[in-house]
């Protein structure tokens, strides 16, 4: 199954998909050294996204999130990539300067994107690819 979006950061990155219908914020909401949750309110806490597809609504917080994304990447420990319903200025300036592909506004809402399936996000062509 194909599903359209709007790409933002380059590249194409493959992964099982964690999906999520809270905001996230990476500053104090995810360990930048192993890529868990550790936000005790939110709904993937003790998860990690360290090579998932991560699906979420918008990331929320202080805009030092960037950096922890790119921290993230330079730990190994990163996304494979990122579908945002709206991707906002802190989500899209940290996948840009960690080369996460990022795209959001996508044509199937992100609550129904299957979690744990394996998804692949081209966000050269807008691309969200589930399953085979």
């Amino acid at each position: 199954m194909i599903t359209r979006a709007r790409g933002i950061g380059k590249g194409v990155g493959t992964g099982l998909l964690l999906v999520t219908d809270a905001p996230l914020s990476f500053l104090g909401g995810v360990d930048p050294a192993t890529g868990v949750v550790i936000d005790e309110d939110h709904p993937l806490r003790g998860r990690s996204i360290a090579g998932r597809v991560l699906a979420f609504p918008h990331g929320k917080g202080s805009t030092v999130g960037s950096y922890v994304l790119y921290g993230l990447a330079r730990n190994g420990v990163a996304p494979a990539a990122i579908i945002n319903t709206e991707a906002e200025t802190i989500i899209a300036a940290g996948a840009l300067i960690a080369g996460i592909p990022l795209v959001d506004r996508p044509e199937r809402p992100i609550a129904d994107l299957p979690d744990g399936v394996e998804a692949t996000v081209d966000a050269d062509a807008g691309e969200i690819r589930i399953g085979d």
